[in-house]
């Protein structure tokens, strides 16, 4: 009883990190909006973009990819608003 306890209770702790993992990984650049002062016009970051920016900061090279996203994502102002949030440049 005591082993079919423990195979259960790792079964819990797989499906609740494989749950955590997937919604760490959602990549949404609509996230990113509160940053357009700062990406598109040189504007510092407030706070809540670099909270952003950390928070989508895997997703970085998959809108670097994007037609759409890629000339923001790649420009001189986001490499800018990365510095200044802390946050690494990723070289994709």
């Amino acid at each position: 009883m005591a082993a079919k306890a423990v195979a259960v209770l790792v079964a819990l702790a797989l499906v609740a990190a494989a749950m955590g993992g997937a919604s760490a990984q959602q990549c949404n650049a609509g996230e990113l909006a509160v940053c357009a002062p700062a990406i598109i016009g040189g504007a510092a970051p407030t706070a809540g973009c670099c909270s952003n920016l950390r928070s989508q900061e895997g997703c970085f090279c998959q809108y670097a990819r994007n037609p759409a996203y890629s000339r923001y994502i790649n420009s001189p102002n986001a490499r800018s608003t990365l510095k200044s949030c802390g946050i690494a440049i990723p070289s994709c």
